[in-house]
């Protein structure tokens, strides 16, 4: 590809992924002020000042439109694993820098934006059942990066369970009022605890 082919593919590309992060942003903030069900789709395209075909073309399903921000981390355990130097050490590496640098994705954050954003997603059954598509899809990853076959998805099943309970244990604790400053002491404890118990029931991927 031309040096001006290959600039003109990133440059839609960019753009694409701006079109994506501002609808989604701009559906996430009606569904905040109105709530999940109250706004409808073609809300969403009117106050984004586009079309509802054109939304349907970069989100299939109105959940996605909240969803799009765990896109990103679809494919992300199984990127990790092949960081080494075993699987499960570099996701527990990986978990324990994400408590550190209060990540979302751990629930441990108690940023009022993210709050509110957590609240929506685990307080909206249709987006809950939603999620789970996500999930499916980063277990699947997840299993073919550590080999595939029956013991890959077995694997791949109970790393993404304590992932997902570790998260929402600390999401738990903070929507009740904690801070994140008071949770993350125990936080890494309990990632602690967890990673050792995958490492025990799987020690062939917790080797060097």
């Amino acid at each position: 590809m031309s040096e001006t082919g290959a600039g003109e593919l990133g440059l839609r590309e960019r753009k694409k992924r701006r079109m994506y992060q501002t609808v989604s942003d701009t559906a996430i903030r009606l569904f905040l002020e109105k709530g999940f069900d109250a706004v409808s789709v073609a809300d969403v395209a009117a106050a984004a000042e586009i079309s509802k075909p054109t939304l349907f073309r970069y989100f299939p399903a109105k959940e996605d439109l909240v969803l799009y921000r765990f896109a990103d981390h679809e494919d992300e355990a199984a990127r990790v694993v092949r960081e080494g130097p075993s699987p499960l050490r570099a996701l527990r590496r990986h978990f324990l820098d994400g408590l550190q640098r209060c990540d979302p994705v751990t629930g441990l954050n108690d940023h009022p934006e993210v709050l509110a954003y957590q609240s929506l997603l685990y307080g909206t059954p249709a987006l809950v059942a939603r999620m789970y598509g996500y999930l499916e899809r980063s277990e699947a990853a997840l299993a073919e990066a550590l080999g595939g076959g029956l013991d890959g998805r077995l694997a791949a099943g109970q790393i993404v369970a304590v992932q997902r309970i570790l998260a929402q244990e600390n999401w738990r604790r903070i929507a009740a009022g904690e801070r994140a400053a008071e949770v993350r002491e125990d936080a890494v404890a309990a990632a602690e605890r967890a990673f050792g118990l995958l490492e025990a029931g799987l020690p062939g991927l917790g080797a060097h």
